[in-house]
């Protein structure tokens, strides 16, 4: 049986859905609301996946001001950021909530 755990060295790292969560913000700007990944699982039946959503902050408050007053929030460019977390442990993040996905695997 293989573990399901990425520190183990049997872990099955498969295919991967990244999920890029946009919404208004108080001037109806359209701002990133959550980056989540989730691993699309192999066996066959119905699965349901809870994905913890993060937010990228800025680095200082001058920034974060200045993203407040502009709009403009930070993002990620590379999906692959979230799909792998390389790197992602300098990034200043946020939890942003939950989003839970249903899989139905043949």
């Amino acid at each position: 049986p293989w573990c399901q755990t990425p520190s183990h060295p049997h872990f099955l790292a498969g295919p991967q859905i990244v999920l890029s969560v946009y919404g208004p913000d108080f001037f109806g700007h359209d701002v990133v609301r959550g980056y989540g990944a989730v691993h699309v699982p192999f066996v066959p039946g119905r699965h349901k996946r809870t994905i913890a959503m993060f937010v990228p902050e800025s680095t200082s408050r001058l920034q974060q001001l200045t993203s407040w007053f502009t709009g403009r929030r930070p993002e990620f460019t590379d999906p692959k950021v979230v799909a792998q977390g390389d790197g992602r442990e300098v990034t200043r993040v946020r939890s942003q909530g939950f989003v839970t996905v249903s899989f139905n695997v043949m």
